[in-house]
């Protein structure tokens, strides 16, 4: 329906009878609904295109090619491997135990990423078998109670162990607080908070995360007590999906096994979104378009020995509710491609009854499982080692237990000179954000339908959706005058459309005068908030966040922020020329939008971003993740798209800088300078301003 159609519809209803103002029925699509099917549509095609993939490696040169494959197409997804530097090994201290030495030790697996770690050497005559450790996500990294136990449990076996504090663990944490542990709301978020900087700068924690545990390896592998060629890897919860991580891309490794790991992909069959998200390093970047998911981590080490261990209460107490269905199938799979290698003992998969932890039976299983294939003379165990897990401050490798005081960067201090250039070339932002069409989701000719109109005091109002994609429907409001002036506007507010749709509110008494005011939602917002997805209401209620699905959508190939930008489009192409007034994290989105749009006329911006970049240069920045597009900024920044648009005009109403605070018009005048641009210190968003701007 056009917009000349849709303006009839409204006149010819409001020329009825007052009697029949009301419809017999309206029928609204289910709007909390949409943003879940559009993710489900993208799921099916990543899933789909991977079962593709596997069902054709029935042949050892089938599997091998696949194996290639997994491995490239990781270094695609996580960003190239940097070249190796020097490790710079100092130990900073050593004590001794009856059955093992404890080394501690400081090495850079980057210029000035500064790692902690612990070498665990039995006593006696080597060379012995290896296990690099990786810890879940244990604010005291290394040092947390059941890690210290499998790790002191291994030495007295006979292994030399390397335990080391992650990013953002234990004496890297990178956020600390009075106590020295995170300030931040919890350990995820000390993988995330910087995780999301990267994104921006076209880089990820994933390839941070496993550049660490291939460093790691060096140093382990080059011990003197060290049998190079029986190098294992284990780890628990996020060390265990590290363990995934590093099977994937280094081939020293003999052994491998993975303790409550992220053993769930994410495009699976039964998808409940946002899906199996995770901290930042644990969600594969554009993974879904390629049809690689976290079990295809695994099918590089095949057909090396691999244990999976699983706590079956992990698919509603920790994970998501298609943790254990999907693990079950991905695990059957791989099974298959074991056998296809003629090896299929070498996999074995048990799971716990327990919590998510690294539980006694669990670490005797792995005992068991390191000597039964790295040293198969060894003997059946049916108990653990004596261990006595030390205070954290014995196993401190740098001074205070920080890093930073050894001259160790944070992610934050590192990312600021890896910060790029953007340039001054002609912008195809369409290209940048993804907007071509994706094969499942291909998009439609948005068409809008007027579902009811109703007089009210000095306009009428009319209920309209416009079809954005084929599962996504945007609710809006317009509010019209019989007589108006001719001039129409788009309200667009984080609140959503229903902010301010009453009778003497601000639609209402704009439209009262003269103005044609549509104001609608986009996805996330209002109306088209997400429904709950079935689960443990834990999971489910921290996974409702929008930020979960801006995760998802990422993951899939598709931002939020390109979703949002297309719905921007959609209501455009059924409106017509338009102005646009939106407040906070929506002039984003607006703002790219009408980078692509010529029919959007003048934009008023209240509460607008000042630029990605501040994102990245601010450590504690505050913005919705919805905004977060991968590598933009090596193609551009908000200031640089509102030059673009000249000569349409741009009122910045109260920009914000990367804290989310006010910034001072003349310091945001730096960066906007384009004569079509106006800066105003406040951040108006009220009747008197907006008909101002209107007229």
């Amino acid at each position: 329906m056009t917009r000349r159609q849709i303006l009839m519809a409204a006149a010819a209803a409001c020329a009825r009878p007052l009697s029949a103002q009301l419809p017999a029925s309206v029928d609204y699509h289910d709007y909390p609904a949409c943003l879940p099917n559009y993710l489900r549509a993208l799921v099916k095609t990543a899933y789909e295109k991977r079962n593709r993939s596997i069902a054709a490696a029935t042949t050892k040169d089938g599997v091998r090619q696949r194996q290639r494959w997994a491995v490239e197409t990781f270094w695609e997804v996580a960003g190239k491997p940097p070249e190796r530097t020097p490790l710079n090994i100092r130990t900073t201290g050593a004590f001794d135990r009856p059955l093992y030495r404890v080394e501690k030790l400081l090495y850079e697996s980057r210029p000035g990423i500064v790692i902690s770690a612990n070498m665990y050497v039995p006593a006696g005559r080597g060379p012995f078998p290896a296990v690099l450790f990786h810890m879940g996500h244990s604010p005291n990294g290394k040092a947390a109670d059941p890690y210290q136990r499998c790790c002191q449990g291994l030495a007295q076996l006979g292994y030399v162990v390397l335990a080391f504090d992650p990013m953002g663990q234990g004496e890297r944490t990178n956020y600390p607080g009075p106590n020295g542990l995170t300030r931040l709301a919890s350990t995820d978020d000390e993988h995330t908070v910087p995780g999301r900087q990267m994104l921006l700068v076209g880089e990820t924690a994933t390839h941070w995360q496993v550049w660490d545990a291939v460093r790691s390896l060096d140093v382990l592998a080059a011990h003197p007590m060290v049998d190079p060629k029986r190098l294992a890897s284990t780890g628990q919860s996020g060390g265990g999906t590290l363990t995934m991580l590093l099977a994937c891309v280094d081939p020293r490794l003999a052994a491998a096994a993975v303790s409550s790991g992220n053993t769930e992909n994410f495009a699976c069959a039964n998808f409940h979104p946002p899906g199996s998200t995770d901290d930042a390093e644990q969600d594969l970047i554009g993974s879904g378009l390629l049809g690689f998911d976290r079990w295809d981590l695994l099918w590089p080490f095949a057909p090396k020995p691999l244990l999976v261990i699983t706590s079956a209460k992990d698919f509603f107490g920790t994970y998501s509710p298609s943790y254990q269905q999907n693990g079950r199938e991905e695990f059957a799979r791989l099974r298959r491609a074991y056998a296809v290698l003629g090896a299929p003992d070498a996999l074995q998969h048990a799971e716990s009854p327990l919590p998510h932890g690294l539980s006694y039976a669990q670490r005797v299983q792995i005992y068991n499982f390191f000597e039964k294939h790295l040293k198969p003379a060894g003997p059946v165990l049916t108990e653990e080692p004596a261990v006595a897990p030390e205070p954290d401050d014995r196993l401190f490798a740098a001074p205070r237990g920080n890093v930073r005081n050894a001259r160790g960067k944070t992610p934050f201090e590192l990312l600021q000179s890896r910060i790029p250039d953007t340039g001054n070339d002609v912008l195809d932002l369409r290209r940048v954000l993804g907007l071509a069409p994706i094969a499942a989701i291909a998009p439609i000719a948005a068409t809008a339908k007027v579902l009811g109109t109703v007089p009210s005091s000095g306009c009428d109002v009319s209920a309209l959706e416009v079809q954005a994609a084929r599962q996504v429907w945007l609710p809006a409001w317009h509010f019209q005058k019989k007589q108006g002036t001719g001039r129409t506007l788009l309200l667009l507010d984080p609140s959503g459309r229903n902010r301010d749709w009453r009778e003497g509110g601000l639609c209402h008494a704009l439209g009262a005068e003269g103005i044609s005011v549509y104001a609608a939602d986009v996805r996330g917002i209002g109306d088209l908030q997400p429904e709950f997805s079935p689960g443990w209401p834990g999971y489910e209620r921290e996974h409702q966040q929008i930020g979960e699905y801006a995760w998802a959508s990422l993951i899939l190939g598709h931002s939020l922020l390109a979703q949002r930008v297309e719905d921007i489009l959609a209501l455009v192409a059924t409106i017509g020329p338009v102005a646009i007034a939106a407040r906070g994290e929506l002039t984003v989105p607006v703002l790219c939008a009408a980078s692509i749009e010529p029919k959007i006329g003048k934009l008023y911006l209240a509460e607008h971003l000042h630029s990605w970049r501040s994102l990245v240069e601010t450590e504690n920045y505050s913005h919705p993740f919805t905004n977060f597009e991968p590598g933009i900024l090596k193609h551009t920044d908000l200031p640089r798209i509102a030059a673009a648009i000249s000569p349409r005009a741009i009122i910045l109403a109260g920009v914000v800088n990367g804290a989310g605070r006010p910034m001072p018009s003349h310091e945001a005048r730096l960066s906007y300078s384009g004569a079509h641009i106006t800066l105003q210190d406040t951040s108006a968003w009220d009747f008197s301003e907006l008909l101002r701007f209107s007229r």
